[in-house]
């Protein structure tokens, strides 16, 4: 789901600048983040030839009922542009892991089905993706780390989209 900023929302006056604890504290967080992501993409991108995005992607169709998801919402759910978002699904169905069809409900959306050979390869890339997940984050922390990860994780959550929490 994107939202957008209204004029209203900003800030007026002086920024409330972090403090060195904060600062420190978001550049450790998002650098992190940042190299765990692109260490995951290059690993599930060279032993399963599938990139992280396009992996969401199948995860996303994989979890829908009958395997399937409006475009709209397969758009919002993968925090992507619908014209990013449907270069990656022609991509996807010039390997046959996805293909498109008209909604029957209105005729007007489309959807995206994961198909058969679709479900295999994510089946496939599945295990690579979930020990690099393991290996270069879950081994590195405690059980009270992984503990307080769920909670700021959940905690931000209910701030930015609260139709994401569990």
């Amino acid at each position: 789901m994107t939202t957008s900023v209204s004029p209203e929302s900003l800030p007026t006056g002086e920024p409330r600048w972090l403090d060195p604890e904060e600062q420190q504290a978001w550049r450790a967080w998002l650098y992190s983040a940042q190299l765990l992501l692109d260490r995951l993409d290059r690993e599930l991108s060279h032993r399963t030839g599938i990139s992280h995005a396009y992996y969401e992607i199948l995860v996303a169709l994989s979890e829908a009922p009958e395997r399937m998801m409006r475009m709209s919402e397969l758009a919002d759910r993968c925090l992507s542009s619908r014209s990013r978002l449907s270069h990656a699904v022609s991509r996807l169905e010039e390997r046959g892991w996805v293909r498109r069809q008209v909604c029957p409900e209105d005729g007007r959306g489309q959807l995206a089905v994961l198909t058969d050979e679709g479900f295999a390869a994510l089946e496939g890339a599945a295990p690579v993706h979930v020990e690099g997940v393991r290996r270069e984050l879950f081994d590195q922390l405690s059980p009270a780390q992984v503990v307080a990860m769920r909670d700021l994780g959940e905690t931000l959550l209910r701030h930015l989209d609260p139709t994401r929490i569990p």
